[in-house]
């Protein structure tokens, strides 16, 4: 079940919360967390009713664990053990569900053999709670947990708005919300506010992300066959899939976190526009916080962080995003793309330690300096993406190729018209040739996209992805303060929303699934 359907809108949602406030209404806040645990499982097991089974085998052999690692009379060793255990049964499951068929797959290249396992389907969401309950034993480990009430932990994980493709929640920021008695009365501010945001998040995935899959798509489909593209085309193939994912998973963000403000539960934030970033540390503090969070507190500090020197910091920071590279995806596309950003990570690190430490420029970052920084982080961010996209090595070599003109360069034959001859003919010499996408007259590219629209929507969605203010900057769930449209302007806010609800719900004939469901 999508959060972008007429079934999850109009029935799944209006029934859960229905029940969940009479119950609460009641006074019978744990009728109405069964209730929530309930539907919860309900809206996991659409899917695939059998990996319920795998999900409440995991929610129980966790639960146990934490028991066990928190009780006093329990020795270090003992502890240890039972963490090591835990840890490496989570990571097992993950791994046979998620990289046998690569593995076999591998084995069967290097070594010429014909193994033959048939194709393991990847439970939904498995990565996701996966992480969320290694984070759960570690801290049961180190005696942070505060309680260990099994309702309210199979909320903690099975919570629908996050369930699937996060955040990745920590139990600190959920177990004590589902005290708080407000939570269990309808509350108007509540909704309102977790509607806009809901809304904006549905808005960004209809209209935004979707539109942009359709330029995007066959432009990687092309590469993978080593079509001829022109450097417009390859450009334009990953800018639009450099926006759809952008749009595709911070969509989905933001519905999950206005889905659980309905009932006034917090959720963090995982998106604060990553594409403004002047730098790789600064952007992976902005892109899928979560994630870099748990990569940060749970595998990074625990190789050594930076404690152990720069050599052992950079070597720290490389495995670490290689390790969350391929999180992502069975595929050595995603090792390539984790270790990118490794490699971005070190050298972002060593030009501040010669900037501010060895040459010590002033502190001030000027425009200029400014501009140049945002300008190389998005172009390290495309390039990367263009991998993660790809299908394969030799698919993403080939856009990287045209797109920095190693297969020649062309430019529409309608710029031609535009320039002065002179120039026009002296670009010719330079081996520059006018036609690709614009040839003939037609603006339908080699690999079948009209780049006319495509151009009108990779500039606008990059326009606002760089420069407009976030969901969360529009609209605080913590105080409508006079800062925000939603308090300031509550009648124009109001009716805004319901255009764009309006607007959404009837584009809702093509269900498309989120692309973070893949991994």
């Amino acid at each position: 079940m999508l959060f972008n359907s007429y079934q999850f809108i109009f029935f799944f949602l209006p029934i859960v919360l229905i029940g969940f406030f009479v119950l609460g209404k009641r006074d019978k806040n744990t009728a109405a967390l069964v209730w929530l645990v309930a539907c919860s499982l309900f809206f996991y097991s659409w899917w695939n009713p059998i990996y319920l089974l795998l999900m409440l085998f995991s929610i129980l052999f966790n639960y146990l664990f934490g028991i066990i690692l928190t009780k006093e009379d329990c020795g270090e060793k003992k502890r240890k053990y039972y963490l090591i255990t835990g840890v490496a049964l989570n990571i097992g499951l993950l791994g046979y569900f998620k990289y046998t068929n690569f593995f076999i797959d591998q084995i069967n290249l290097a070594f010429d053999l014909s193994f033959h396992v048939e194709k393991i389907l990847l439970p939904l969401a498995i990565s996701f709670f996966t992480f969320q309950q290694i984070a759960y034993l570690v801290d049961a480990y180190r005696r942070e947990l505060k309680e260990n009430n099994l309702l309210r932990y199979c909320l903690f994980v099975t919570f629908f708005p996050q369930l699937i493709a996060g955040p990745i929640v920590h139990h600190k920021e959920m177990l004590p919300q589902f005290k708080f008695a407000g939570i269990y009365q309808a509350n108007a501010r509540h909704i309102a506010i977790g509607l806009s945001i809901f809304a904006i998040g549905l808005f960004k995935k209809i209209v935004f992300a979707d539109n942009m899959a359709i330029h995007a798509t066959p432009v990687f489909g092309a590469a993978e066959q080593y079509a001829v593209l022109t450097l417009f085309e390859a450009w334009g193939g990953a800018l639009a899939y450099t926006a759809q994912l952008y749009f595709d998973f911070s969509g989905y963000s933001d519905m999950a976190i206005g889905l659980a403000y309905l009932i006034g539960i917090k959720i963090p934030i995982n998106f604060n526009s990553p594409y403004k970033s002047t730098s790789i540390i600064e952007f992976w503090r902005r892109w899928h916080m979560t994630l870099s969070r748990f990569l940060r507190d749970y595998l990074y500090f625990a190789l050594g962080g930076n404690r152990k020197g720069n050599t052992r910091r950079y070597v720290n920071l490389f495995l670490t995003m290689v390790i969350g590279g391929i999180w992502h995806g069975a595929g050595w596309t995603f090792v390539i793309w984790g270790a990118l950003h490794g490699s971005y990570l070190m050298i972002n690190h060593s030009w501040r330690k010669l900037r501010f430490g060895i040459l010590n420029w002033n502190t001030d970052v000027g425009f200029v300096e400014m501009a140049v920084a945002r300008f190389l982080t998005l172009l390290a961010v495309i390039i990367g993406w263009v991998y993660f996209r790809a299908e394969s090595i030799g698919g993403a070599n080939h856009m990287l190729l045209t797109m920095f003109g190693f297969y020649g360069v062309s430019l529409p034959s309608a710029l031609q018209a535009l320039i002065p001859n002179g120039f026009a003919n002296y670009l010719i010499e330079m081996g520059i040739v006018f036609n690709g996408m614009f040839s003939g007259g037609s603006v339908i590219g080699a690999a079948g996209v009209n780049f006319g629209d495509s151009i009108k929507w990779i500039l606008l969605l990059m326009l606002i992805a760089i420069s407009a203010p976030n969901s969360q900057q529009l609209i605080s769930r913590d105080q409508a303060s006079s800062q925000h449209i939603l308090a300031k302007y509550p009648t124009i806010f109001g009716i805004i929303m319901g255009a764009i609800l309006f607007y959404v719900f009837i584009n809702l004939q093509q269900e498309a699934e989120f692309l973070y469901f893949n991994f």
